[in-house]
């Protein structure tokens, strides 16, 4: 089972309050199907709402540049790469709560396989089956929800690059670089 459970907040809520909450994922919450699929829900906000993201966060780099306050570049491309890094460190966090739910899964169902192959008894074998039916189920949901990602990630990608048609992630932010790499080459 992976160590490291991740310690996300509301960062992928549209607009997060000055303190964001701490979503503290445990196994119990990768193995509570609702609740992983709430959290995930919200995560996937910042790329459900890409356009309306674009609009606004290109509208306060104009108002910017028009207070003199501007940074490099025309506000078009400052708002791509802003809103880039935005979706960059979102796509990271939701990675990082599957592959830990994932891990806790497929840990969950080998535990429960290696209990049903020490049980003779036939009345605990057919509820240890049982609940082993359950958890690849489970597991079968956790392993799809990483397909999932791919195409919700591909559409994010379309919709930016509609509206980003000439940026490019500078080559000295080497994480950024990388996620556009990868889009790139899914492609």
């Amino acid at each position: 089972m992976p160590s490291k459970q991740p310690e996300l907040g509301s960062l992928a809520i549209q607009a997060p309050t000055a303190t964001p909450q701490t979503v503290h994922v445990t196994p119990a919450t990768c193995h509570n199907l609702s609740v992983f699929k709430d959290l995930m829900k919200e995560y996937r906000r910042l790329d459900d709402t890409i356009t309306m993201r674009y609009n606004r966060t290109t509208a306060q780099f104009r108002d910017r540049d028009r207070l003199g306050l501007g940074g490099k570049g025309n506000a078009q491309d400052q708002a791509c790469a802003h809103l880039w890094r935005e979706l960059v460190e979102n796509w990271k966090r939701r990675a990082d709560i599957i592959e830990y739910c994932v891990g806790v899964v497929d840990v969950s169902v080998e535990k429960r396989k290696a209990l049903l192959a020490g049980d003779a008894d036939p009345s605990a074998q057919r509820k240890a089956k049982g609940a082993l039916y359950a958890e690849e189920v489970m597991r079968n949901t956790m392993h799809n929800e990483l397909a999932v990602e791919t195409i919700v990630r591909n559409r994010t990608l379309n919709a930016f690059r509609s509206r980003c048609r000439y940026f490019e992630p500078p080559l000295s932010e080497v994480e950024v670089r990388k996620w556009w790499d990868a889009a790139e080459s899914s492609q």
